[in-house]
Parts: C-alpha cells; structure tokens; sequence
C-alpha cells in the first residue's frame, strides 16, 4: 500500500492541477455527498440518469428532506449500472482500474457485483485515505484498494487491467493523454467505460451553461466529438455509445428541491433542456 506523503507532491503536475487539486483538498466537509453516502457506505461524486419518486415533493415538511436525499442517493447509485452493465462479462479474477475514485462508490458497487479485484486513483488525499477507511470498515478491502495518483499517469504496469471505468471524470483530464494512459495499463481486448457530461457541439460550441458549470467545478467541459477523436487515436473502439441527455434531467429537478442544493443545478437543466450539454456513455476496448 502506498504511503500517502511519497507521491502527494508529484501528482499535480501543472498550473492547473495544482489548482485543481487546491480545490477538492478544501473540500473536506462536502456535506451533500457526505449525507448521501452516510447509511450505506457509498459514498459517490456523481449524479445520476431516470425518473426519482414523485412523492416526495408532496411528503410532509418534517420528512420531505429526508426523503429527497434518499432518492438522490438511490438515483446515484442507481446509475453505477450505466457503467457496469456496459462491461458485459467478465472474466474470473478480472481486475479494473477507476479513474478518478472519489470516496469509493463505483469501485465498491463494480467489485460487488463481479466481485472483481479494483484500484481506485485520485489526487485528492483527503478522498483517498476516506475511501480507505470505508473499506476497511464493511470488509471491503480484500478486493478494492485506493492510490493518491493522478489518472493520466498511474503507478501500474502495462496491461495490468481488464477494464477501466471512469465515471464523470474526463472532463478533468487531457483527453488524448488520459485515453493514451488507459490504452497503457489496459490488456488487448480490455474495455474502457466512461459516463460523462460534454458539450454537444452539434448545437453550440460554448454555450453559458458549460461556462458556469466549469468555472463552478474547476474543470474543462470538452466537445462531444473530441472523445471519440482522442479515442481512435488511441487505439480504443467503441462498441457501444448511448445518449442519456433527457434521462438526466430528473435528477437535477429533484436535487434543485433540496436545501442542500449548490447553485449549479440551474446551469445543468438550461444546459440540457437546450441541448447546448449532452451526457454520454461510451464504450469501448483496446485492439
């Protein structure tokens, strides 16, 4: 297991992951997520695609929070399928590899379902070392382990995965150089899945909405068509591409309705409701 102070200070290795990492090391008391996550020990930095539960807008005042977060976080983990379903089979003793951890949520839920050995990265030390302790507290680190990394530059071996998942993480990220360094560590014939929020450039290039939703998150939304250019640069295929744009609306409806809500939630539904967003899943494998 790494020790977390030998590779703190080398995984941010520009102007903007310096601030980008400044940013989520602040972000120590993310109540939302933390509430979220609190019951059942998954605990996710993503959102979510469907419908949630009408009746909660109607419950009573002093259980209608309550009931909200509960949806959000059952829409949330809900959409961990989006990526595992997409995966198909895989083999015995598969072992993947997630881009951008978090606090462990999708590399839990995939290791439970396949139970397939998985290795979280994230530059994010604080992030690391909870995902760690959640582990170890539901005896789940027999099969998933976290690494302070950066995940355009991992510690591993070439072709050390069977898969790779990311889950809306690539907009973080180079990526010609993150899809390079999964095609790295991934064997022929792997697969690479990734969920992700983008720019439809079909209909505006750069729209307010991404703008606000960058500057909001510290990140750099990319153009729709750059995966799948940076993708075939790299030697990756797609063998399977849906578009969840409506699907995602819902969950920023509800989540506008909580008192826990961030201010971004407006940006995403005008963003979706003009179709200047998409939010994409991509699959594909190494040849």
């Amino acid at each position: 297991m790494q020790t977390m102070s030998s590779v703190e200070n080398g995984v941010a290795r520009n102007d903007y992951e310096r601030e980008l990492k400044a940013h989520w090391d602040a972000k120590t008391a993310d109540e939302i997520n933390l509430l979220l996550g609190a019951e059942d020990g998954l605990y996710h930095h993503h959102y979510a695609v469907g419908d949630f539960d009408r009746s909660v807008l109607t419950a009573p005042a002093e259980s209608r929070e309550e009931r909200i977060l509960r949806e959000l976080h059952r829409m949330e983990s809900d959409q961990v399928s989006l990526l595992t379903n997409a995966l198909g089979d895989l083999p015995a003793g598969a072992r993947g590899m997630d881009a951008g951890s978090g606090r462990g949520g999708t590399s839990f839920m995939t290791a439970e379902k396949f139970g397939c050995r998985m290795d979280g990265v994230n530059f994010c030390t604080h992030q690391v070392e909870f995902a760690r302790s959640v582990a170890q507290k539901h005896g789940w680190d027999e099969k998933v382990d976290f690494h302070v990394a950066n995940m355009v530059a991992t510690p591993f071996p070439d072709r050390s995965f069977d898969f790779v998942v990311s889950n809306e993480t690539t907009m973080y990220v180079d990526l010609d150089e993150l899809f390079g360094e999964i095609r790295r560590v991934l064997r022929p014939g792997g697969r690479y899945v990734a969920t992700t929020w983008c720019r439809n450039d079909a209909v505006d290039g750069r729209s307010d909405a991404s703008a606000r939703i960058d500057e909001h998150y510290v990140c750099r939304m990319h153009k729709r068509s750059t995966y799948f250019e940076a993708l075939a640069a790299n030697g990756l295929v797609p063998y399977r591409v849906t578009r969840h744009t409506e699907e995602a609306i819902p969950y920023w409806e509800l989540r506008r309705q909580s008192a826990l809500r961030t201010g971004v939630e407006e940006p995403f539904l005008e963003g979706y409701r003009e179709r200047s967003l998409d939010y994409l899943l991509i699959a594909a494998e190494r040849i």
